[in-house]
């Protein structure tokens, strides 16, 4: 690495791709909580709505995702020997 500590870069690579996957796990979580709509106004699809998917799975996959986030930026590089 860089012989002054100040030249040295907050992250690694491994942080930048954690954060990535990260990112696209919380896309997937509001993929999963999207639809269920109507073209009709009038009509109204509980059971679509309210299906499993987007009230419980959804909103787990999103928080996974932000934990990852959260952990890529708060983990630390590895000392070099």
């Amino acid at each position: 690495m860089a012989a002054n500590p100040q030249d040295q870069l907050a992250f690694e690579p491994l942080n930048y791709k954690l954060q990535l996957i990260g990112i696209a796990v919380v896309v997937l979580g509001y993929i999963l909580m999207s639809g269920g709509g109507s073209g009709d106004p009038e009509v109204f699809n509980a059971k679509e709505i309210f299906s499993a998917r987007r009230i419980t799975v959804a909103p787990i996959v999103c928080l996974a995702g932000y934990v990852l986030i959260i952990y890529a930026i708060m983990r630390k590089p590895r000392a070099e020997a």
